[in-house]
């Protein structure tokens, strides 16, 4: 027969202890509500139930962390979410096995990345490991709102103290202060708003508290070399021992291309009969095949390479490593910045500069898209600003043709005169 007492301290702290054996002290106020004691002495409260014809157990909470009265106040709650037909254990192992952030960054990575070209899945793990997981990971998915991802963001764009670079790389050099960084936390909500759109296709939850994030406002950089820095890079590369590394630079101010598509391009890309440049979708950033025309200076480059190169290795710019393209050129770029006087520009700004001089050349922002190689236009935007001085030369032209014609100073003086004879 079933043991039943009025569960109070006292039943706790007397009940005896069977060597081997652990029973049940059942409550008579709250049904199905008992103590657990086990031979080891300790003491669990529990509630006993049947839900859709299953006898079911739950555990409470631990005596004396939980008293009695708190543990019969709880069974109380779940004894009438059991009468109204919930099964509460269900929901503890349904809270248990729900998805946490850091099994939703794990799948996105594993799922989602591998579609993204390399140096951005990179930077997006490097950004999911380094901030969300840390501040998130143990989340559920289901927990995060719209406010959370606010703050979150308020945090990254805040941005973090970082070594001063002007200091020797040693252990005791200072940090700098926090530097702001809008434009990391922009594209922290871009990844947040992905992973959650996500999320819903994997029913993990059923909206997305990312869509609508706030975006900081974003300067674009802006350098564009004029003709006397043209030249002063073009005397340098003319000079430098490191011919491949100044043939790479030449190639990126002659095609607009961006470093890495030049740095891996293949012989087999280059049709010089039609002077076409296919670029495969694995070595852009659009990820699709891209196919540009290139001038004649290319195909030079090109010519002077396939009789550098060695026989049967593929690639224009070879590396140390056998088998494998150039890995970088920084510190070949570095002595051209140096010995040219140019220690504000990037090789991107030299893209930036293909561009401009196509815009001053006449091409529409059309083409211009289609030669860089962008997939949304409003990328290309960014240079609408340079086709200021075509409109501005129409809009002079016109003044030209209203502008009034210079009066001589014989009819201004035959004008006073009549007006003195008119007085």
């Amino acid at each position: 027969m079933v043991k039943r007492l009025k569960l109070n301290e006292k039943t706790l702290r007397d009940a005896e202890l069977r060597p081997g054996v652990s029973y049940q002290i059942f409550d008579t106020e709250v049904i199905g509500f008992a103590a657990r004691v086990q031979s080891s002495g300790a003491r669990t409260f529990t509630i006993d139930y049947r839900h859709a014809g299953r006898q079911r157990r739950m555990n409470i909470g631990r005596w004396p962390e939980w008293s009695v009265t708190a543990a019969r106040e709880r069974a109380k709650e779940l004894r009438r979410a059991i009468d109204e037909g919930r099964d509460p254990l269900a929901v503890r192992e349904d809270f248990r096995e729900a998805p946490r952030m850091k099994d939703m960054i794990d799948r996105y990575i594993a799922e989602h990345l591998p579609k993204l070209a390399k140096n951005n899945a990179g930077d997006q793990v490097s950004m999911l490991r380094k901030m969300l997981e840390p501040a998130w990971g143990n989340k559920l998915v289901t927990e995060i709102t719209k406010s959370d991802v606010a703050r979150f963001l308020d945090f990254v764009a805040e941005g973090r103290p970082r070594p001063c670079k002007a200091k020797p790389n040693n252990r005791a050099r200072k940090l700098q202060g926090h530097k702001p960084t809008p434009i990391r936390a922009n594209r922290m909500g871009e990844v947040l708003r992905k992973m959650f759109t996500l999320a819903m296709e994997w029913e993990w939850r059923a909206d997305n508290p990312a869509q609508g994030f706030h975006r900081r406002i974003e300067q674009a950089r802006e350098r564009f070399l004029g003709p006397e820095e043209l030249t002063r890079i073009a005397a340098v590369l003319d000079s430098a021992e490191d011919q491949r590394g100044a043939a790479i630079i030449r190639m990126c101010m002659l095609t607009g291309a961006r470093v890495g598509e030049v740095r891996t391009a293949r012989f087999e890309q280059f049709n010089l009969d039609y002077v076409i440049w296919s670029k495969p979708a694995a070595t852009t950033k659009q990820r699709k095949i891209h196919r540009v025309p290139i001038s004649q200076e290319v195909v030079t480059i090109v010519r002077q390479r396939q009789m550098v190169v060695p026989h049967g290795n593929p690639w224009l710019f070879p590396g140390e490593t056998v088998g494998q393209p150039v890995r970088e050129i920084r510190r070949f770029w570095a002595r051209v910045q140096k010995e040219a006087d140019l220690p504000d520009v990037r090789i991107h700004d030299l893209r930036h500069t293909f561009a401009s001089l196509l815009v001053s050349g006449g091409a529409s922002l059309e083409m211009i898209g289609r030669l860089l190689g962008h997939s949304q236009m409003q990328t290309t935007q960014r240079y609408a600003h340079l086709m200021d001085s075509p409109l501005r030369a129409g809009v002079d032209t016109v003044a030209s043709i209203l502008r009034p014609r210079p009066r001589l100073v014989h009819d201004a003086a035959q004008d006073d005169a009549g007006l003195t004879k008119s007085a």
